[in-house]
């Protein structure tokens, strides 16, 4: 690209944004570290790469030859993929710079400072209590030294480069606005994030490399304790039956970091909060539940420490295995963690990619670091990751998460981990995993035992294994229907209920197992896997 240009085409424009994304990426790390407000919890660089990531899918599939379809591919993106305070936030930013340019045919200088003024004013209008000293101070700052580029015939380069150092100066400014910034030294971690972004963006313009990774060998939350709330609890909903404003409403009294935001009839929410369950129950009456994710922020604090400085202790006596899992879920997250596992988030429709994979591998201090894709659609990028660490991983090929838990039981750190996989497989597949869920089509489905289904859309299903061998009905007669197809006499049955059902939904449906299997192990757990009303194992 030209960093004289005056004009940008769509297609300029998503690459820049495709730049910017890499960009962030180079630094997550280091905006992780500076992360101590709203809580400590080390993961704003991570979360404003995760919802980038989700835009760069959006822009890899859209129409680059027209304005429209890489504006919708930004704001829709943002949305559907944003995740954390700060992913929610900078999804209205980008929604607001986006609906700027939706109408155009190609973006001006003049376009360009009108969509970063819009940014600005979105991400405040997002904020129920705007507290300045955070990524709004820095947007502000942005469209500030935009607006500071009074010249019709500008280039974008001056209109970016000027942008940079509006952001810079109030993001200077942010630790005498924030007694938690100044008390840790740091200036706004949302706030550099954001500005990367913009510089990913110049850098483009002016067809700059990546630079290298800076080492990150300290981290801001070490000075913190652990928040009032203790789960950071988010979802994405479509078809909701109540308008933004009264889901927003809900939501409130459960706690704090309250953003409800929404666009082209999805919703999406993030708050801390002590009662995740009743919360997403409560929430999931009022549309259908497309993702949810809550973290235990103790559990997440403790495991962002424990990466600090994982390069310097790499000489350093390092236990012979590592594991990483793919799940969602929060009740399947904390098992695996309980288990010693690093989590990549994702799963079903929500598919990690490779580079997902890696980063978690990296991020694990172990001789060898053994992969639970958890799902076959998740197969071939953990082989992908494998082969993209050259030795240091190996992939153990769970199909389910009930399969995943199975080897997760098996694996021990000071093991070898080419003998680990083969006990992990052997552990994995004497597990039985039933998913209840609903069809996204009308069909009729021949079952593997010759029975045939006639499924409308929006029916409830079950899967033994991912094979579909139930439908209609309840979810919860559908784990009774598939516990008495498949049971034979094994020990333990675990079921997980799904983010829309409440603890009196699992209790009663514990009450009806208990009942018909009677010499089984009994375990019940909220916090089960995204669109589903139930996950079952048997082992």
């Amino acid at each position: 690209m030209n960093k004289e240009m005056l004009t940008l085409s769509p297609a300029d424009l998503a690459h820049m944004l495709r730049t910017a994304t890499d960009w962030l990426g180079v630094y997550r790390e280091q905006v992780n570290a500076l992360n101590v407000y709203p809580v400590p919890d080390g993961d704003t660089g991570t979360n404003m790469h995760l919802t980038m990531q989700s835009v760069r899918r959006e822009l890899d599939t859209c129409d680059e030859t027209l304005m429209p379809s890489v504006a919708r591919a930004i704001s829709y993106g943002a949305l559907l993929g944003a995740r954390g305070n700060s992913g929610v936030i900078l999804s209205q930013l980008l929604k607001g710079f986006a609906e700027t340019l939706k109408d155009q045919k190609s973006v001006d200088a003049g376009t360009l400072i009108a969509a970063f003024a819009a940014a600005q004013k979105a991400g405040y209008g997002a904020v129920m209590k705007p507290v300045e000293g955070t990524i709004l101070t820095v947007a502000r700052g942005v469209a500030d030294g935009a607006a500071s580029v009074t010249d019709k015939a500008a280039t974008i380069d001056t209109v970016l480069e000027q942008s940079l150092f509006g952001g810079q100066k109030l993001l200077d400014q942010t630790p005498e606005m924030l007694p938690a910034l100044k008390q840790a030294g740091v200036i706004d971690s949302g706030g550099q994030g954001y500005l990367y972004l913009v510089q990913g963006m110049l850098a483009a313009l002016r067809g700059e490399a990546l630079p290298e990774a800076p080492d990150v060998t300290s981290y801001a939350q070490q000075q913190f304790d652990n928040e009032e709330f203790g789960y950071c609890t988010e979802f994405l909903m479509s078809e909701a039956t109540k308008p933004i404003e009264e889901i927003r409403e809900l939501v409130t009294p459960f706690g704090d970091s309250l953003l409800v935001v929404g666009a082209e009839g999805y919703v999406k929410g993030h708050i801390h909060t002590n009662e995740p369950d009743a919360l997403l129950a409560m929430v999931g009456r009022y549309g259908r539940m497309l993702k949810t994710k809550v973290e235990d922020m103790s559990e997440q604090h403790t495991e962002i420490l424990g990466m600090t400085g994982a390069a310097a202790r790499a000489e350093e006596e390092v236990p012979e295995s590592g594991l990483v899992a793919v799940a969602s879920g929060y009740g399947l997250v904390k098992l695996f963690r309980s288990l010693g596992a690093r989590i990549v988030s994702g799963g079903q429709t929500a598919n990690p990619s490779v580079q997902d994979i890696v980063d978690a591998v990296r991020s694990v201090s172990a001789k060898k670091v053994l992969i639970l894709p958890n799902n076959k659609n998740v197969l071939m990028a953990a082989e992908k990751a494998m082969e993209l660490m050259e030795g240091r991983a190996v992939v153990v090929p769970t199909r389910t998460l009930g399969q995943g838990v199975g080897a997760a039981l098996a694996f021990n750190a000071d093991a070898d981990a080419e003998s680990l996989k083969a006990e992990m497989t052997e552990s994995a597949a004497k597990v039985t995993t039933f998913e209840v869920t609903r069809a996204s089509r009308t069909t009729n489905i021949t079952t593997k035992d010759g029975r045939t289904l006639a499924i409308t859309e929006g029916d409830v299903i079950g899967l033994q294994d991912d094979e579909l061998m139930q439908a209609g009905g309840s979810p919860e007669d559908s784990v009774l229907e598939m516990l008495n197809r498949g049971y034979s006499g094994q020990e333990v049955i675990t079921v997980f209920g799904g983010p829309q059902k409440t603890l009196e939904d699992l209790e009663a449906l514990s009450g009806r197992i208990e009942k018909e299997f009677p010499m089984a192990e009994l375990e019940a757990h909220a916090g089960g896997p995204d669109l589903y009303d139930y996950l079952v194992t048997i082992e």
